[in-house]
């Protein structure tokens, strides 16, 4: 295997141009032969370079609006031919085909298209079939050609060039190579599952998922494993579109829970007023509305400040200063909102350890996606939980109906319930959670488990009651059995807010009426494992 082979001949064709004239230049600088087609060749030879068509060496003009260019004997061999092959060389010879030692290429804008809504006419306009063709020819082939599919690799490129006499290393090849597989792996993964939408096939028969690099991470949730974040090319508002403003790099852990912390926040919309949550281990510790940001941080706080420390913290609206010197004096993590005051700024400055996410907006929790989960041998792949309930979707199933306010309640503690881990419980009192139970095994178990939180944390504030007197409660799912509802209403619980759908729904409903609870079935459940 030859380690360093010269750098002599490139064929350059790119949609995007970005970098293109330095690049060509630094090659032609180096003594390197440029080949090329279409707008390229025009950009090559508007920066004053020499530049051979495509068409001037295959013999065939470009075709069918561009369709046909590439896909020729006199490209594809220059590309596979292998040189230390004499069969090859001589076939070179006799159909005077020329190596390729050099492919740069980046594919037809086909995601961006996607995302621009455009129609399926003009999605398929833009798959690219010459440009995969010639990636995957060259990869094979890296033993003595280089493909460079990723403008950023441009300049290592030319580092590899200075650095070794104008040739190229067979690991930098080979790196190079990796690079671009994934590249056509991750173009066909996003035509297919746009098709895949395009004809409302929720299973095809196979599902391919890419993403791109966004950060090597020191470890994964231990120190033993290794782990990476890689983005899936959507503008989602969240996480792994936020700007992080300060603070050390973000932890898998850390990504995880900023994330949860973000979708969380989401649902509850700025015209409503402040919203903010807490989040510790992927659940919600503390979750409140207020008239300001720092009151809906505070009442959130009040709901468990033992698990607040060290925790996630998210928002609806751009952060203040006021709010931001009241999460300054516990440690938090993450602080994640869409903008901050430069007041707000200043004063989280003073903390340098602490990570500061800005996004562009608040993600919508309404819209379609999907979750995929490795499981031993395979995959799960779900439509994200994006179901939502108003008032008008809720059936009263007891004598006693909700008031106004306790129906407002019922609502936010739907909300927060379906971020928190089965079995999930959530009391809520006057718009803010007092008491959360999460990832039990029994339901009755995560009722009692919030009920004993929500008391402690009254213990804490020196409250004269439990903070659940008087509060509202939300199950993810059915009450199978009287038992945890009844739990509730001896903590002080006066409404509940469940899918209904149980075999004893009867007998749990003539139990609320028995505690003289109201009861709300929403008919739809919010299970999250």
């Amino acid at each position: 295997m030859t380690d360093l082979v010269p750098v002599r001949r490139a064929l350059l064709s790119v949609s995007d141009k970005a970098g293109l004239t330095r690049l060509g230049q630094a090659l032609a600088a180096r003594g390197v032969e440029l080949l090329s087609t279409g707008g390229t060749a025009r950009s090559l030879r508007d920066a004053g370079l020499d530049v051979i068509d495509v068409s001037d060496v295959t013999g065939f003009p470009e075709m069918m609006d561009g369709r046909v260019k590439t896909l020729h004997p006199k490209v594809h061999g220059g590309l596979l031919a292998l040189r230390d092959n004499d069969d090859h060389v001589e076939a070179m010879k006799i159909h005077q085909i020329g190596a390729i030692d050099l492919l740069v290429v980046n594919l037809y804008p086909f995601e961006e298209t996607v995302a621009k809504g455009a129609d399926y006419a003009d999605c398929i306009e833009n798959i690219d079939i010459g440009g995969p063709a010639m990636i995957r020819a060259a990869a094979k082939n890296h033993a003595f050609v280089n493909v460079v599919v990723d403008v950023q690799d441009y300049q290592p490129l030319l580092d590899q060039l200075d650095q070794n006499g104008a040739t190229t290393t067979y690991a930098f090849r080979q790196q190079l190579a990796l690079t671009a597989y994934a590249r056509t792996a991750a173009y066909d993964a996003a035509v297919s599952t746009w098709m895949a939408d395009a004809l409302n096939q929720p299973a095809p028969r196979r599902r391919a998922f890419a993403g791109t690099l966004a950060q090597t991470l020191r470890y994964g949730e231990n120190p033993h494993q290794t782990a990476a974040f890689y983005t899936d090319g959507s503008d989602r508002p969240g996480v792994a579109t936020a700007r992080q403003v300060q603070g050390k790099e973000l932890s898998y852990n850390n990504i995880n829970d900023t994330d949860a912390a973000f979708e969380l926040v989401s649902e509850f919309l700025p015209k409503d007023g402040p919203a903010c949550a807490i989040i510790k281990h992927a659940n919600p510790c503390g979750v409140a509305r207020g008239d300001t940001l720092k009151q809906a941080y505070m009442r959130a706080y009040d709901c468990d400040r033992t698990s607040a420390f060290g925790g996630i913290v998210a928002f609806n609206m751009t952060l203040d200063g006021e709010t931001a010197d009241e999460i300054t004096n516990i440690f938090t993590e993450v602080v994640i909102a869409p903008g901050a005051h430069q007041d707000a700024l200043d004063i989280f400055a003073q903390k340098k350890n602490l990570r500061l996410l800005l996004t562009p907006g608040l993600a919508n929790p309404a819209a379609a996606g999907l979750v995929l989960r490795q499981v031993s041998g395979g995959y799960l792949v779900q439509d994200k939980d994006n179901g939502q309930i108003s008032a008008d979707d809720l059936k009263v199933v007891t004598k006693k109906a909700p008031t106004d306010t306790e129906l407002a309640d019922l609502l936010f503690a739907w909300k927060v319930a379906k971020h928190v881990k089965s079995n999930a419980i959530v009391y809520v009192k006057d718009g803010a959670t007092v008491g959360v139970g999460a990832g039990q095994m029994s339901r009755v178990d995560s009722t009692r488990i919030a009920a004993r939180k929500a008391q402690d944390m009254a213990d804490v504030l020196q409250a004269s009651e439990t903070m659940t007197k008087g509060s509202v409660v939300a199950s993810d799912a059915f009450f199978p059995f009287p038992d945890g509802l009844l739990t509730a209403a001896e903590a002080g619980a006066t409404a509940i807010i469940q899918p209904g759908g149980s075999m004893r729904d009867d007998e749990v409903i003539a139990a609320a009426d028995d505690a003289g609870l109201a009861m709300v079935f929403t008919g739809m459940r919010h299970f999250r494992h």
